[in-house]
């Protein structure tokens, strides 16, 4: 393993400790936050999906501008980064901390949009650097990728079991939650800050060039497809355990085994990588992954136990994706765009946009077959639709990624 050990003054671990943050800021919060509103203001899941798509339509100019921007920075980059985790902590308090002020659907979309907005701005300059960085440490790309993405998921484990665990501990253990979000967003930052390049030692890339490139093209659009199966499960992830294995409360624990499960395999991912490369270990994690999820459609009420084993699995192959797709993508940006910044805009863009998809299609899927959240009274067909969209649809999604990577050409 010593390819993705740090020498000392590597720092490596406060990557770690920044991508637990931005991590924790992202996916669980598009876990919880639709079913917290739903449940705790009664706002429909339509509602919500509209909210969620309509804030990725604003993520396609938002990104590529937050790309632009960083390449830009300057000396400037410390402060705005600064100020972009300052934005991160006040939106997640605002969230889950505050009452709704307005209508609850409007406090949504805007508590939401101030944070994903702080999310796409930091993670663009964290990726951005990460190209820097790889230069200074041994292994390159894929050490910084195997603790940077380890860190991220040991974020999201953290914050998938946290309100869970303040259940019955504090009156509201979402607002406490996103108090104890804030306060290591600070601490984070802080010890990131070192780490900020204060200028820009290449000439900013014109995101034509980068789109002109037919590896970073293939390599963007394998991450959409690859990446929606993790945004389907995610998005539907609560209310398959709640309402088809007929489970509820076992959510946060299985939320942990699925993220913990990707966390512990990154490391391993990184070194079969170094031995047999990329892409053959992501071909092999992908095949992995449509062996479990097919295994989902044959469980039912009470199936927790073969679920919890379908989690570390499927949680597994996930720690493959992370790790090494951005390991390849941060390669090719090395080659065709130093700075980074345009680059990551786009890779933040195709991978939030498949939770926007899952948001935007799923929800309203579920609702439109008479689904109820927090009910135990749905009809079999609400429940088959269920099972179909968090099993098959992740199925065939991964079959069309393993075409796509079977067809791009990859220096490893």
């Amino acid at each position: 393993m010593s390819s993705v050990l740090p020498r000392v003054g590597d720092r490596l671990a406060a990557y770690s400790l920044f991508a637990a943050v931005l991590s924790g800021a992202g996916l669980p919060i598009y876990i919880y936050a639709p079913k917290y509103y739903a449940d705790t203001y009664g706002v429909s899941l339509a509602a919500l999906a509209a909210v969620l798509f309509g804030l990725r339509l604003f993520d396609v100019v938002q990104d590529p501008v937050l790309g632009w921007i960083s390449e830009r920075l300057g000396v400037w980059r410390k402060a705005a980064v600064a100020a972009g985790a300052a934005v991160l902590a006040l939106s997640m308090l605002g969230l889950f901390g505050v009452a709704p002020p307005i209508a609850p659907i409007w406090w949504f979309g805007l508590t939401i949009t101030g944070l994903f907005t702080a999310f796409s701005f930091l993670t663009i300059n964290f990726y951005a650097q990460g190209i820097a960085k790889a230069e200074t440490v041994s292994g390159g790309h894929t050490t910084v990728a195997a603790w940077r993405e380890t860190g991220a998921l040991l974020g999201v484990c953290v914050a998938a079991v946290t309100p869970t665990l303040l259940q019955g501990v504090v009156p509201a253990p979402f607002a406490a939650f996103a108090a104890g979000f804030a306060g290591v967003t600070i601490i984070a930052a802080a010890l990131m800050a070192p780490e900020w390049s204060g200028t820009v030692d290449h000439e900013p890339t014109r995101m034509r060039a980068i789109l002109a490139d037919r590896t970073a093209r293939r390599l963007l659009l394998l991450a959409l497809v690859n990446a929606t199966p993790l945004a389907v499960s995610s998005t539907l992830f609560l209310f398959y355990v709640e309402s088809r294995l007929g489970a509820p409360g076992w959510e946060g624990a299985l939320l942990v085994l699925f993220f913990l499960a990707a966390a512990m395999s990154a490391p391993v991912w990184a070194r079969l990588a170094s031995t047999w490369g990329e892409k053959v270990v992501l071909l092999l994690a992908m095949c992995i992954a449509i062996t479990a999820f097919g295994c989902v459609l044959t469980l039912g009420e009470g199936d927790v136990v073969v679920f919890a084993v379908i989690c570390i699995v499927t949680g597994a192959t996930i720690g493959a994706d992370l790790t090494l797709l951005p390991a390849l993508f941060a390669r090719r940006m090395s080659v065709i765009s130093p700075s980074g910044g345009q680059g990551f805009g786009l890779w933040s863009l195709v991978n939030k946009f498949t939770l926007a998809f899952a948001a935007a299609i799923l929800l309203p899927a579920l609702e439109a077959q008479g689904f109820v959240t927090g009910t135990g009274n749905n009809p079999e067909a609400a429940l088959i639709t269920l099972t179909l969209l968090y099993a098959l649809v992740p199925c065939a999604l991964k079959l069309v990624a393993i075409g796509i990577l079977l067809t791009t050409p990859l220096k490893e």
